[in-house]
């Protein structure tokens, strides 16, 4: 990371001549334009002396930041810039998205909610009659199943390892409140959960969720629901695969069995070594991932602070690691509060590079005592053949002239 430069006659000098503009400097032989100068961003010489814009409706980002998520090449996805975020909490149009049918535009006025099936009351909820109800804020995270690219090459980054993660605070009823509300029979053991988007996305779910800590939600971060993560509500299963949380939720049916729908069979099932395949395997399990130094960043030997966040479906992160041999030794990083259950929690970790070629690796551990596996637990666990919830230990190999990559292994 490069030093903030001193307030001496050299810094006016070169503040004088950015006033020159990006054309200029680029002409002069030793001379690096800034970022402003590249990005053609009009800045005055001293702000002080311009009257800024007032204020506006809707607030925007600086014109230095500019965040994006990664695009999946079919448009079904897109990935959340972990590299560039600070904090746990991830802007909301930064938010991961996935989806099977494209994102529909819902009326608000004419969303309702229908619960029906083995319960003594079925009724139907307009969104009005959902906010009535008391509600929670809660700040977790969510996780797709298949976020993590097997077999990736050098010139990955964290986005595009595990950018299918975020965390919000979302806000909602909770479903246990409506369940009591409509009397669930005693006999019911599970419930369908159904979305309007052109997938219809269904998904079985078992009732001791609910009375867990399932939610109805219909804000986060404060504002209404994202479009494209369910707007105008929807389901969210804290610390379960992201396609259990069904978007656009219309529809709950509760029964004593599974549905056995079309994506809890022919997709989001884990293919074992024997022939079988682990279904309803909703838990996400422990993981971390470095966020500094990663790939595309460029690193100088001497003192640096490595970070990351770790996360786990099971409730609270214990412990963050961190090994710079090959996972022969491991050093315990700090963890940043709030550590809070079934939440992205940053690490941080002082460590002095030498300017030999390193190999920094992290891994966590959550307070049920799983500690995240290495690839080879994994592949002799569960075989080669799936593609759902892996959480591998990953890390990034620093080159000796500072550049960073990613850590590959072979899957398989």
């Amino acid at each position: 990371m490069p030093k903030k430069p001193s307030m001496n006659r050299r810094t006016f000098v070169a503040g004088a001549a950015g006033a020159l503009g990006a054309g200029v400097l680029k002409g002069v032989t030793g001379v690096t334009p800034s970022l402003a100068q590249e990005a053609e961003i009009p800045v005055p010489p001293d702000p002080t002396r311009v009257q800024g814009p007032p204020a506006s409706l809707v607030g925007s980002r600086s014109p230095f930041e500019q965040p994006v998520r990664l695009l999946h090449p079919r448009l079904t996805s897109s990935r959340t810039p972990l590299q560039d975020l600070l904090g746990t909490v991830t802007p909301s149009d930064l938010h991961f998205e996935r989806h099977h049918g494209g994102v529909p535009l819902i009326d608000p006025d004419r969303y309702s909610l229908l619960i029906h099936g083995m319960v003594e009351r079925p009724m139907v909820f307009t969104l009005e009659e959902l906010k009535r109800f008391p509600s929670v804020s809660e700040i977790r995270f969510m996780e797709c199943a298949g976020n993590f690219p097997r077999n990736a090459g050098e010139e990955t980054t964290p986005q595009q390892i595990c950018g299918l993660t975020s965390q919000s605070e979302w806000t909602g009823v909770p479903l246990a409140t409506l369940f009591r509300e409509v009397g669930v029979l005693p006999e019911a053991t599970w419930f369908l959960a159904e979305g309007q988007d052109a997938a219809v996305m269904t998904r079985s779910i078992p009732v001791e969720k609910a009375w867990d800590d399932a939610l109805i939600a219909y804000g986060q971060n404060g504002e209404a629901l994202r479009p494209e993560n369910g707007y105008p509500a929807r389901l969210f299963l804290p610390g379960w695969e992201g396609n259990a949380s069904v978007k656009w939720l219309r529809r709950i049916e509760l029964s004593d069995g599974p549905f056995m729908t079309r994506e809890e069979t022919s997709r989001y099932t884990d293919p074992l070594t024997g022939g079988k395949a682990r279904q309803f395997s909703f838990v996400m399990d422990a993981r971390s991932i470095i966020t500094h130094p990663c790939h595309p960043g460029r690193v100088t030997p001497g003192w640096m602070e490595v970070r990351g966040i770790a996360w786990s479906g099971r409730g609270r992160i214990r412990s963050a690691e961190l090994s710079f041999d090959e996972g022969a030794t491991w050093h315990r990083a700090d963890l940043q509060e709030p550590i809070l259950p079934k939440a992205h929690v940053r690490f941080r970790y002082m460590w002095r590079w030498d300017g030999e070629e390193a190999t920094i690796l992290s891994r966590t551990t959550d307070e049920t005592g799983y500690v995240q596996p290495t690839q080879r637990e994994l592949v002799q666990a569960r075989g080669v053949g799936t593609s759902y919830h892996l959480n591998p230990i990953t890390g990034w190999r620093i080159r000796p002239d500072g550049t960073v990559v990613y850590r590959t292994e072979v899957w398989g």
